[in-house]
């Protein structure tokens, strides 16, 4: 049996007799081959053959009479007009599930030769790998006694830390009891859709906005009511009454603007007024190039503001670790939601950000690429002004790390034909059209979002002279 167990071309006989059964190739009374011609068709040993053939009688799909050749078990046969396995549809889906599956499905991403201009994605030589190991290798020897699962909310450690870190970065004054880790910002912004949102309920977004928010609030069932924004970040001047409003203030995405102070205040009155929560997005508040730091929201209202901060843009995407601050009254059922989701996020990597955050290192980070990506930053501005000059028009270059390029004299229905061409020509490019509502009205001119910190000086140069030639031939 041990034998049996360890010989791959048994575990193959198998699954070849079986596959032919349900193909309805073997039908039941149909006898098999030999275990002799079995044998010597497969190049196996009749030991083999004699083996699986034992296995199938054993689950049922043969019957096995001494002195007469194996025959398929009664009751096997394929149904007429019977589906293939995976075409079957499932026979019963939740409203959240059907809800899924009207969201458009993601674009994967594809390799490209000369630039990827995709948002979102860092330099792997960006990666602090000796900080990382260091405090990776204490906490893995100063492990606990005893493995057991943690706090819903984190581990304290981290979340002393991050308290610590939050008010000498950003001007929070929190508490770590609100303090909440969770796999991403993604999965943040998961849990504030199911906690403060039924289905119907109306809730804010910027317009043009990010579509992974949009997209787990209308999961949860929420109603989308989408709000336009300026160069001064969202247009407070006409808030509908809603559930919640999710916004980017320190740089709106993708467009860039930051929310003015008359605006900052006009929102939290917004929010105090109806009864609404305020979920402030900080998704790239650690780069800052041409300004000053701007407060969060949730520095000036703790009671209405749930603060969404991540490590996807200063450490790694592939991390997937981020943070939440919530009011206090919303704690436990954070907590709770959280606890039934997952558990908690992984208890290691809490430890080993811990210690980076408690030994200086990821503010150490965070300066060295902070510079590193003011690099790259003007680096792409001085392509796109020598190439292209006056036809581009570039929003969003004060903060973050991504600017959107405005292709002057060119229609936005040419979009889809420029990054056909691009991908053709070794360059990823991603069009700002699918972030408006559709709705309503999008611009008129093609525009481009361009991220930066994935791609050193030379692949920044080399793609905007190529994205130039292109352009050249669809103007």
């Amino acid at each position: 049996m041990v034998q049996f167990e360890q010989d791959g071309v048994a575990r193959r006989i198998i699954a070849a007799v079986k596959a032919q059964i349900h193909s309805g190739a073997y039908r039941p009374g149909d006898r098999l081959p030999s275990t002799r011609a079995f044998a010597a068709e497969w190049g196996a040993s009749r030991t083999t053959v004699t083996a699986a053939y034992s296995q199938l009688d054993a689950e049922g799909y043969l019957v096995i009479r001494q002195g007469s050749r194996a025959i398929v078990a009664p009751g096997l046969e394929k149904a007429s007009g019977e589906a293939p396995v995976a075409a079957a549809s499932p026979r019963h889906l939740s409203a959240f599930a059907r809800r899924l599956l009207t969201l458009p499905p993601a674009a994967l991403a594809q390799p490209v030769k000369i630039a990827d201009f995709r948002y979102g994605d860092l330099s792997g030589a960006d990666f602090p790998v000796l900080a990382w190991r260091r405090a990776s290798n204490k906490a893995i020897v100063n492990r606990a006694a005893r493995l057991r699962y943690g706090d819903p909310q984190g581990s304290s450690g981290l979340r002393n830390a991050l308290q610590a870190y939050l008010w000498r970065a950003r001007g929070i004054n929190c508490t770590p009891d609100q303090i909440v880790i969770v796999n991403g910002s993604q999965q943040g912004l998961d849990l504030c859709a199911r906690l403060l949102l039924d289905p119907g309920d109306p809730f804010v977004i910027e317009n043009p906005g990010y579509l992974l928010a949009r997209h787990a609030f209308e999961a949860a069932g929420g109603i989308a009511v989408p709000v336009p924004v300026d160069a001064d970040g969202l247009r407070t001047e006409k808030l509908p009454p809603a559930r919640l409003a999710y916004v980017t203030p320190s740089h709106q995405f993708p467009l860039g603007g930051v929310l003015s102070a008359t605006r900052r205040r006009s929102l939290l009155a917004w929010a105090a007024g109806t009864g609404a929560y305020i979920v402030e997005d900080d998704y790239d508040g650690e780069y800052r190039h041409d300004i000053s730091p701007i407060p969060p929201l949730q520095a000036l209202d703790a009671d209405s503001v749930i603060y969404v901060g991540t490590l996807s843009k200063t450490l790694s995407p592939t991390l997937r670790l981020g943070y939440l601050v919530v009011p206090l009254s919303l704690r436990r059922a954070f907590g709770e939601a959280k606890r039934l989701t997952d558990r908690h996020a992984p208890m290691l990597e809490q430890d080993v950000l811990a210690e980076l955050l408690a030994s200086g290192a990821y503010e150490r980070h965070v300066r060295s690429i902070r510079r590193k990506n003011a690099e790259r930053r003007q680096v792409l501005l001085k392509a796109l002004a020598d190439h292209l000059g006056p036809q581009v028009t570039v929003a969003g270059a004060d903060t973050g790390l991504h600017v959107v390029a405005w292709m002057n004299g060119i229609d936005a229905g040419r979009e889809l034909a420029i990054i056909a061409a691009a991908r053709a020509a070794g360059i990823g490019l991603y069009p700002v059209s699918p972030l408006y509502d559709p709705s309503r009205p999008r611009p008129e001119t093609a525009g481009f979002i361009l991220g930066y910190a994935g791609l050193d000086a030379e692949a920044l140069r080399r793609g905007v002279a190529v994205l130039a030639t292109i352009l050249a031939e669809h103007r």
